[in-house]
């Protein structure tokens, strides 16, 4: 099935850093094959994507395609469960937690009470009946990041042995290339093994090997084709190219034909040889890949071994793995959420389990909002497409679950979602029950807005998305009985606390996208009566209160423990990915919510690293991000509280998943460049949060082990492209390119100048901001 190429309308500051490719190549490479799959090398087009392990006598190469998932089209709403909701929100309020959680796991959770889980695929097998092991040298096993292309290379009795491995998204294929440096010496078998029972193996007439099959209790019919013979005696080269489809066409409809889908992707490419496809591959991610530069510098340790230079990070001086952490959350984005397709799951697109950690689904109380965290200020706002995809449908299947459980107008989405769009609360209702999926997601709308100017995308997409995300909370916020300030309930704080009215997190997220959806009614100049409607009711949503320790309190209640060292830091939403609470507009809570993250310790497992980089870093306290990027880049395991990075990159919670990855990325970005309104409050728009302005805050977070640098290619909210240069923890150049005529405010280093610029120039800011 071919997918649509989007034009490429919001790029901003798309600067290919030739040099940094030359002088330091963004690879991970390694001495030895994978053992682990989670030391294997990821290759992705958004639809398709494998796991290369680099074996010498056998290899394994594991794939995915994003809509191989269990289950079948499925309305998950309980009918009739708004009834009991006025009585679980009494026995909240009358401090009967237990009874309320019993109530709900009876009566208000989603039918079926779990969701479905993504899937494997299958194998593709190469055994080398020529190939000794024990005569192999010259081994190294790669993945380059700018080309996209997994490498194998050995020599073994004088010849040497080279494979290749890419995922195409223009030809929507995975690519397959094996050579040999002597005429005639290359010999191998290739076979396909599905990793679900029942499937058929076959070789075809038309020299293709097929599988096919069903997913097991469900409703995913699935066919995988491989263009290439099963045995390969003496020749000096052979591509292999594999497509892979389903009978998916949406949450709704199952209807399609895999092996039809299958016919016409590779009748496209049939004749097509393997320097074509490279070359066609290379056209279409470079570009993307390329928009932006990072250049932290390189010791002797960047010579080392991926491996070795995770297991030194931590206790010794290595920027570049730094840079190479970065781009690799840019590369793995590129990988796994591309248009026209899924978004990216908790493991992005790359699974081997039948029966994956928290079922490889979309989780929404922070890991689905991570992955999305860096696509914006790191230059690919396309790879935010599949998500707003699946908002669409989200916000249909969100109405149903609205209307049979709170008796609402608008959608909601609690804290899960799979392949059939689910939005009622799963799993237990001391957790599950979480109101603020679907507006968080929204808030993703706006960032997209803020970041592109588009406003086609936010009269046509985002907005509507936005105005019936607030339209849910119109209906159902309820006044607190001891303060009269409005509230949402039944929630929780995830991932704690049990079953509450009127978390911290909810209020600030329902803030958000109330303003955010008055501000988009402003400049369509729409819905004027539902904007009054938001501006009075954000004024009554009880605001940010601080406690008896000192800290953001999470609750209503006074209730927070210093010795809680749990993942979720949820009540600090309003200081990162929010930013309702700020150095200069908000000081105080500023200061209690910075009081609550030194509560929760420095150790954490990988997502909740990636998030509290990011969050110190807009505390502004550049060296204790760097701290806890010391903690995240150590080596990990499976085990329990080991988390960390495996050997190829991958965050682990553990186990792997991705939005660690991303969190990363953006929390290196963050050190380099922030552009919300430090001066905003809860209770009023700025001109930079309705998209009138710009705020740029150069190096607002940089680590003094990181003093000498350049990027090129982010983007600033306000739709400007921004180079950064500085030397000897200093700035020396920044270079914005604003796409808009707006003001433009640049901070640094304590420092501000106002700028009224003009869409279309060139502003080279100094040290001294002029």
């Amino acid at each position: 099935m071919s997918e649509m190429r989007t034009p490429l309308r919001f790029a901003l500051g798309a600067l290919a850093a030739v040099s940094l490719w030359a002088q330091e190549p963004l690879t991970l490479w390694y001495r030895q094959p994978a053992k682990l799959w989670v030391e294997a090398l990821p290759v992705g087009n958004g639809r398709l994507g494998a796991m290369v392990f680099g074996g010498v006598a056998h290899e394994r190469i594991q794939f995915n395609e994003q809509t191989v998932w269990t289950g079948e089209p499925h309305n998950y709403a309980h009918p009739g469960a708004y009834q009991h909701l006025g009585k679980i929100r009494e026995l909240l309020w009358a401090g009967k937690q237990k009874e309320a959680e019993d109530l709900a796991m009876k009566e208000f959770m989603s039918q079926p009470i779990r969701q479905k889980a993504y899937q494997a695929f299958g194998d593709i097998v190469l055994d080398f009946p020529n190939i000794a092991e024990d005569q192999v040298t010259g081994y190294k096993r790669s993945l380059d990041l700018d080309t996209g292309i997994a490498s194998v290379e050995y020599t073994v009795q004088g010849v040497t042995y080279k494979r290749e491995v890419f995922a195409s998204y223009p030809a929507n294929v995975l690519v397959v290339r094996l050579t040999a440096s002597k005429p005639g010496a290359l010999s191998f078998d290739v076979s396909l093994k599905s990793a679900h029972e029942g499937a058929t193996i076959a070789a075809l007439p038309s020299g293709e090997i097929s599988m096919s099959g069903a997913v097991s209790g469900g409703a995913i019919r699935y066919e995988a084709r491989l263009l290439g013979q099963p045995h390969v005696r003496n020749a000096d080269s052979a591509t292999l190219i594999l497509s892979g489809a389903t009978n998916f066409k949406n949450y709704q409809d199952v209807s399609a034909d895999p092996t039809a889908r299958n016919g016409t992707v590779l009748a496209a490419v049939r004749n097509k040889n393997y320097d074509a496809l490279r070359a066609e591959h290379l056209a279409d991610y470079q570009p993307l890949f390329r928009r932006v530069s990072l250049d932290l510098g390189a010791t002797a340790a960047a010579k080392l071994p991926t491996d070795e230079r995770i297991a030194k990070f931590a206790t010794g001086n290595d920027p570049a793995l730094v840079t190479l952490v970065f781009q690799y959350g840019r590369y793995l984005m590129l990988g796994c959420s591309r248009h026209g397709g899924q978004p990216s799951n908790l493991q992005g697109l790359w699974n081997e389990s039948n029966n994956p950690p928290w079922d490889s689904k979309y989780t929404d109380n922070i890991n689905t909002q991570m992955n999305y965290w860096p696509v914006e200020e790191t230059n690919l706002p396309e790879s935010h497409l599949p998500l707003f995809d699946a908002l669409k449908e989200l916000a249909q299947s969100g109405a149903l679950t609205a209307r049979e459980h709170y008796n609402a107008g608008g959608w909601v989405l609690h804290h899960n979602f799979d392949l059939w769009r689910g939005t009622a609360p799963i799993n237990a209702s001391n957790h599950g029950i979480w109101q603020t999926g679907g507006a968080w997601l929204s808030t993703h709308l706006w960032e997209h807005y803020l970041f592109s100017g588009d406003k086609a995308f936010l009269r046509d997409t985002a907005y509507p998305l936005m105005k019936g995300a607030a339209q849910f909370f119109v209906d159902t916020l309820v006044k607190d009985p001891k303060t009269g300030s409005l509230i949402t309930g039944p929630s929780n704080s995830p991932e704690q606390g049990g079953l509450v009215m009127g978390p911290t997190m909810d209020r600030q997220i329902v803030r958000t996208l109330f303003g955010e959806t008055i501000a988009a009614g402003n400049i369509l100049h729409v819905d004027a009566p539902l904007r009054g409607k938001l501006s009075d009711l954000r004024k009554q949503i009880a605001p940010n209160a601080i406690g008896q320790h000192g800290q953001l309190q999470e609750w209503m209640e006074d209730k927070d423990d210093p010795q809680n060292k749990h993942r979720h830091q949820s009540h600090l939403f309003g200081v990162y990915p929010g930013f309702e609470i700020t150095p200069y507009g908000t000081p105080d809570l500023f200061k209690a919510a910075r009081q609550s993250l030194i509560f929760r310790g420095d150790e954490a497992t990988g997502w909740s690293m990636g998030w509290k980089v990011n969050l110190w870093a807009r505390f502004l306290d550049g060296d204790h991000a760097y701290k806890i990027l010391q903690n995240l880049i150590v080596p990990a395991s499976d085990k329990p509280a080991h988390a960390g990075l495996f050997a190829n990159l991958f965050d682990a919670h553990p186990p792997f998943q991705i939005d660690g990855n991303f969190g990363a990325t953006a929390g290196i970005t963050g050190m380099l460049l922030q552009s919300q309104d430090p001066y905003g409050t809860p209770t009023s728009l700025t001109p930079v949060e309705t998209g009138e302005a710009a705020f740029i805050h150069l190096l607002p977070a940089l680590p003094s082990a990181l003093p000498n640098g350049k990027v090129t290619g982010l983007r600033a909210r306000g739709v400007v492209g921004v180079d950064i240069e500085w030397r000897n923890g200093k700035l020396v150049r920044a270079v914005l390119t604003p796409r808009e005529s707006k003001p433009i405010k640049v901070r640094y280093a304590g420092r501000e100048v106002e700028i009224q610029a003009k869409a279309g120039q060139t502003y080279n800011i100094g040290p001294d901001l002029k």
